[in-house]
């Protein structure tokens, strides 16, 4: 059971750090410090969306429309620290 605990954690953490990743790149992006325009940049956006964005969109139909800004990647953050706690604890 410890082996299904450890990579349970360990792709949780992998979520947790791509979407920690994916906000950053969208402040840098809104902020005009990186471009999309670079190939490079927007293909790791590109990617990071396609990552993130099945988590989100059930989110972001549920949460109401906040005036730009998106909360759909806090929730997820914490959704996803809630379910690795529930499981961990459960068992453990």
């Amino acid at each position: 059971m410890s082996s299904f605990l450890t990579i349970f954690n360990s792709l949780v953490d992998l979520a947790f750090w791509i979407i920690i990743v994916q906000v950053i790149l969208s402040w840098l992006i809104a902020f005009d410090v990186v471009n999309t325009h670079q190939p490079w940049v927007n293909r790791i956006w590109s990617a990071l969306n396609a990552l993130t964005e099945p988590l989100y969109r059930p989110l972001r139909r549920i949460l109401p429309d906040m005036g730009g800004i998106d909360f759909a990647p806090l929730i997820a953050l914490l959704a996803i620290y809630s379910l690795q706690v529930i499981v961990t604890n459960n068992l453990a």
